[in-house]
């Protein structure tokens, strides 16, 4: 059974920094390309960062230079280091996993075999 857990959400002030981790369990996590997303009430999920088998990443333009994406595999944990928040930034951020170690970045959701469960960042102003 695969399960993806975040956590490290949290509120915090503009400017500030945050940094998710998300612990994979039954699932080949370092084969496989991983990625962040995230979504606010009414609107579609997004994806943030994307990080392939080999390393390759990828970021949405809102949040490139500000934020990283890495993975552990000797952990089986991915992270997201958010710096430099703004209050656009407040959502709900989900670890996803795909099943396939060659992938188009930035991930899109269709592309998303497993989702974690999601933890909330909320900068205020």
């Amino acid at each position: 059974q695969v399960q993806l857990v975040e956590s490290g959400g949290g509120s915090v002030q503009a400017g500030g920094s945050l940094r998710l981790s998300c612990a994979v369990s039954g699932h080949p996590y370092s084969r496989y390309c991983m990625g962040w997303f995230r979504q606010t009430p009414g609107n579609e999920r997004e994806g943030v960062a994307s990080i392939d088998s080999y390393g390759s990443t990828a970021y949405a333009n809102s949040v490139k230079g500000r934020f990283t994406i890495s993975r552990d595999n000797a952990k089986n944990t991915l992270y997201l280091q958010m710096n430099g928040l703004k209050p656009e930034d407040t959502a709900m951020y989900y670890c996803a996993a795909t099943t396939k170690n060659v992938c188009w970045l930035p991930l899109s959701v269709r592309q998303i075999a497993y989702w974690g469960q999601g933890t909330q960042v909320t900068v205020s102003s």
